[in-house]
């Protein structure tokens, strides 16, 4: 039951006190246990988890360490409104919905200039299973908390699936990444990587009638990226600089994507692009040190620019396209191979860590 007061549940006895969650206990140790059903305040919702995806950041965090333990990450979640706290508007028990986690306050310096990520207040994370506050979605539970509630909970409609739903806040950073690009119609794209994110971020790119180019050691792959009109595959075993610059008379690509992490992989990108193009790093949340030849960008006048988590802006806008692309082509559910039980999330977690050809995304559904 929730323990809060204030707060409306479905019935008395319709929320347990305990639920199952995959905690985070230290460097590449996570856990199956159960703990307490969090309590929500004031303007706070309950969520009960249906679909979660396993993201690559999760995956940093647990094998490097870099966050203190105990934690429950997960942040690619969909899922049902258990209980509402006092104050909350528009929303109900058992609505459908999907949570960001990160949330900006909207007036500081940072969300002034759009640069959402950087804002002190998006860094802090709104939603948790327990412990500090991570994500949460690898539960059956997560607290959401009010600032969330009022900017970052999207109602789902009849008749698209928690699956589909669940793809909103990845599809939301790639699009902010496809965005900052401002792609031409008459640009080459190559994407670097074809994983799920290397193809949500190539089918956005393809949305702007720029031809996209994709990349990627595994033919199955490539299989998938074809099912979302990904039709110029390259070799990753072979040489993608030859392969960029045949494909565009020579030039090179205008705009190299780099969706998957490894400096030595930026060279190429850089490489890969013409004078004047641009290499845009999505996957390189890690700190270290790449080498780059400087005068690329001075004399060639490449651009080299990132783009991290997602913008509160476009919402709204990624919200259509996950639920009107649900039924036109943009079936974000193919790009599912593996669904696991929260009871084996942490062999998910493993089989995610260990991507083999035939793995894209794995989800884990309580």
């Amino acid at each position: 039951m929730i323990r809060t007061p204030g707060a409306v549940a479905e019935g008395p006895n319709e929320l347990p006190e305990t639920m199952r969650a995959a905690v985070y206990r230290g460097l590449n140790d996570v856990r199956i246990e159960t703990i307490p059903v969090p309590g929500i305040g004031p303007g706070e919702v309950l969520l009960k988890i249906h679909t979660c995806g396993i993201c690559g950041t999760d995956l940093k965090k647990i094998h490097t360490g870099s966050h203190s333990a105990p934690r429950i990450f997960g942040h690619e979640m969909a899922g049902t409104i258990a209980a509402i706290g006092e104050g909350v508007t528009g929303f109900a028990v058992g609505n459908r919905v999907m949570a960001y986690h990160h949330i900006p306050c909207g007036v500081c310096y940072f969300c002034r200039k759009h640069t959402f990520a950087q804002c002190e207040v998006y860094k802090k994370v709104g939603c948790t299973a327990g412990f500090e506050p991570a994500g949460g979605g690898f539960a059956e539970y997560i607290r959401v908390m009010d600032w969330i509630v009022r900017g970052g909970l999207i109602k789902i409609p009849d008749g698209i699936p928690f699956e589909q739903a669940a793809f909103i806040e990845p599809t939301n950073t790639c699009y902010k990444a496809v965005q900052l690009l401002n792609l031409q119609p008459d640009e080459t794209v190559l994407v670097i990587g074809q994983g799920p994110i290397g193809i949500l971020l190539a089918a956005l790119a393809h949305r702007t009638g720029a031809t996209v180019l994709t990349s990627d050691l595994y033919p199955e792959r490539h299989a998938t990226a074809a099912k979302f009109s990904l039709k110029h595959p390259l070799d990753a075993l072979g040489d993608v600089v030859i392969a960029a610059r045949a494909a565009t008379e020579g030039r090179g690509a205008d705009v190299a994507l780099l969706a998957v992490g490894g400096n030595a992989l930026i060279k190429i990108a850089m490489d890969a692009v013409r004078p004047g193009g641009r290499v845009m790093l999505f996957a390189a949340t890690q700190h270290g040190e790449a080498p780059f030849d400087p005068a690329a960008v001075c004399m060639d006048e490449k651009t080299l620019m990132g783009s991290y988590s997602s913008a509160v802006t476009i919402n709204d806008e990624v919200a259509r396209i996950i639920f009107d692309g649900y039924a036109n082509g943009f079936d974000l559910t193919q790009l599912i191979s593996h669904r696991f039980s929260l009871e084996e999330a942490v062999e998910a977690i493993d089989l995610a860590s260990h991507p083999k050809a035939s793995s894209m995304k794995i989800v884990i559904q309580p």
